[in-house]
């Protein structure tokens, strides 16, 4: 489209810019108002995190658009599958992506003209204090009329094709909206779902520990039973068995929450929805960052911010149309008689046809403020775009680091684990040999226990750390 230039007034005839410049403008499809060309924005060459090989490979041979399967569990694919098809969040952008598109319709509506028909049949009688001459003619009559009126707003300056533009825009922001909340949902379900079986390993952990305490109670009651111990190594070992069986139930409060939360994700009453415990047994896959640059394609709130910008750019096309002159065609015909046998006939006929145009000469500043107003939008629209863009990179990097320290963190983890057990199987046969108190093995008994449940929760945080990333590099969707 090409760009209009404010007409001056003061040194042009008011016939051209009345008559003549409409029709060149619609001869050569001109549109008032900014072009719209996507603004930079400062891209780095890498991310800080990215300093591997395998960090800055190509996203698109790890992250497809079943992104999830890449963890290898069949019930969370299962789960997956029914977020687009049963999550009313999904649904509601969905709809509105529906509306966004059916206003598009109604905007590009306005290229065509509106024709009307009606049917009158009247009936009447002249007032004999009106009627002219000397004889008064109040003969009822009955008057058949079929008028047909076409109205047609010619777009001399792009008003309406801004007005489409804009609306395209915004049709093509919801479609990213839609995405980005199929994306959200999909992380949320993956999130939940690691989480629960992060606490269904904690269970297994408690569970197992709540056994091998209870032989330690056993043990200790019969050494005191052979009066070898007192009776407070019993009510330690007691105390520690019980403490961690409420640890044990304590777990089911958190699962009930998440298994609830899952189901809602997936668009089901909690009722309808039970998932087997089961060991915590996936492995976090390493996932490639990619270059900065491809943000801009790959996350859909990106694209959806882009979009709003185009769609505030046209707006100000909008906004500037409104200082030049309304330009319409309005034509009226039809038929029209007093008879019904000669509704229809060619003697009946009339019509009426003609080019108007309105200028608004002063308004008060209206449209100053208006066009104002459309810019200001478009400036925030630019601003939001970038801090977009700014948070994608954070999250990316934030999860590259989370991803790689907890990695690190996971090593160390392990080792401190196997040593805590051979720690604690030394303290027990010293306690068996009566060299050191029961009181030792308690605490022996508590690192343990403690290093073993740090090491699940690390191994939950993995995979949320690689949910998250996934997350943050748009998934497996790109505009197109």
């Amino acid at each position: 489209m090409k760009p209009c230039h404010y007409f001056n007034r003061a040194n042009s005839s008011w016939i051209f810019h009345s008559l003549v410049a409409p029709l060149l403008f619609v001869a050569s499809a001109c549109s008032v108002g900014p072009d719209y060309n996507r603004p930079p924005v400062t891209t780095p060459a890498n991310y800080k995190e990215a300093n591997s090989a395998t960090m800055a490979g190509s996203i698109d041979d790890v992250i497809q658009t079943k992104w999830w399967e890449m963890f290898g569990d069949a019930e969370l694919n299962a789960l997956e599958e029914q977020v687009d098809l049963s999550n009313q969040n999904v649904a509601q952008a969905e709809a509105r992506y529906r509306q966004a598109r059916a206003l598009v319709v109604s905007a590009r509506a306005a290229f065509y003209p509106t024709v009307t028909l009606g049917v009158g049949i009247t009936r009447a009688e002249n007032s004999p204090t009106i009627s002219p001459g000397p004889v008064k003619d109040t003969t009822p009559f009955t008057e058949h009329s079929l008028p047909i009126d076409v109205s047609w707003e010619i777009d001399v300056w792009g008003r309406i094709r801004r007005t489409v533009e804009s609306g395209e825009a915004n049709a093509q922001a919801s479609a990213a909206d839609l995405e980005a909340a199929k994306l959200s949902a999909r992380a949320q379900l993956a999130q939940a779902y690691f989480l629960l079986r992060t606490v269904d390993a904690q269970k297994q952990l408690l569970d197992a520990t709540v056994a091998a305490y209870q032989k330690s109670l056993e043990l200790t009651t019969n050494r005191y039973n052979s009066g070898v111990v007192s009776r407070g190594d019993v009510l330690q070992a007691e105390t520690q068995l019980k403490t961690t069986q409420a640890q044990a139930i304590d777990t089911g409060v958190q699962r009930a929450q998440l298994e609830n939360a899952i189901a809602l994700l997936i668009g089901k009453a909690p009722a309808d929805l039970s998932i087997a415990v089961a060991p915590l047994k996936t492995t976090p896959p390493e996932l490639p960052a990619g270059v900065p640059e491809e943000i801009l394609t790959r996350r859909p709130d990106v694209a959806a911010a882009e979009r709003l910008m185009a769609s505030a750019n046209a707006q100000i096309g909008v906004a500037v149309a409104a200082y030049y002159p309304n330009v319409s065609v309005n034509t009226t015909g039809g038929f029209v008689s007093t008879s019904a046998a000669k509704w229809f006939s060619w003697m009946g006929r009339l019509w009426s046809a003609g080019l108007s145009m309105t200028e608004t000469l002063f308004d008060g500043g209206l449209r100053g403020a208006q066009v104002d107003q459309a810019r200001a939008a478009y400036d925030a629209s630019v601003a939001s775009y970038r801090q977009t863009v700014l948070n994608g990179y954070q999250e990316v990097e934030n999860n590259l680091a989370a991803q790689r320290i907890l990695r690190d963190e996971a090593k160390v983890q392990d080792a401190a684990v196997k040593a805590a057990q051979q720690s604690l199987a030394v303290t027990m046969n010293q306690y068996q040999a009566g060299v050191v108190s029961y009181l030792n093995v308690i605490v022996a008994q508590a690192i343990a226990l403690s290093n073993q449940n740090t090491a699940v929760n690390i191994l939950g945080r993995r995979l949320n750390a690689s949910v998250l990333l996934v997350q943050a590099l748009g998934g497996g969707w790109k505009t197109l």
